[in-house]
């Protein structure tokens, strides 16, 4: 039976803190990471690209050391209820994060092969993607960090406007593959640089998930939600 002395619940309170404060931090390098990467291709920055990319080692540690902090937690306070989601949701919203920073390092990747070719006008049809995932992600933590319930079924419904903006980009892309293949390798780079991004998408909604989880102890991963609060 946990023991709820102050000195015990004074201890928990404090790694939680620390857990949190931890994924807060991850959270805005991984948004820097996103965004330089995409400020790589939009500028032909190649040393933006590869600063994404030695970058990322930090957040893995950052995933690993909530993911290991995570089960001392458990471990040692056996906390139950709301402070159990609170706990086992920062682990998982850590993995979501660290695989949004995988799709930013993929960006940078691909970014530095375009990158080496000549200008190309199509690279613009990326802005508009990030500029929503982009969003997606950071309204998401939003809804974590504050326990919005409202935001997070909102980004869950968002989330399906960058996935038809993403088709409509990738045949805009087909078509021009069909119409110059001198340049079909990059035009290859591009739709894989736009489906990270709609990968980005996937992972805020995840997080918006486990944002409804800690909130309202409701899993809504497949179907049934809780009503927004006006």
């Amino acid at each position: 039976m946990p023991d709820n002395s102050p000195h015990i619940l004074g201890s928990f309170q404090r790694a939680l803190d620390q857990l949190t404060a931890d994924l807060d931090r991850m959270a805005g390098l991984v948004a820097g990471n996103l965004d330089s990467a995409v400020r790589g291709l939009l500028e032909r920055n190649t040393d933006l690209c590869s600063h994404v990319i030695a970058d990322d080692e930090e957040i893995d540690r950052l995933q690993m050391k909530i993911d290991e902090d995570g089960l001392k937690i458990i471990t040692l306070f056996q906390p139950v209820a709301s402070d159990l989601r609170r706990v086992v949701s920062a682990m998982k919203v850590a993995g979501n994060l660290e695989r949004v920073a995988d799709q930013a390092v993929g960006i940078a990747k691909r970014a530095r092969k375009i990158n080496r070719n000549p200008e190309m006008q199509e690279i613009r049809l990326v802005e508009p993607l990030y500029e929503m995932a982009a969003t997606l992600l950071r309204r998401s933590m939003i809804a974590y960090s504050d326990g919005d319930v409202a935001i997070a079924l909102d980004v869950r419904e968002q989330d399906s406007k960058l996935d038809k903006a993403y088709k409509a980009t990738g045949k805009q892309l087909i078509q021009r593959m069909e119409e110059d293949v001198t340049r079909i390798k990059d035009y290859l780079d591009l739709q894989f640089v736009i489906r990270f991004l709609e990968r980005i998408g996937d992972h805020a909604k995840n997080i918006c998930e486990d944002a409804v989880f800690v909130e309202a102890a409701v899993d809504i991963r497949h179907g049934g939600a809780p009503q927004a609060q006006p």
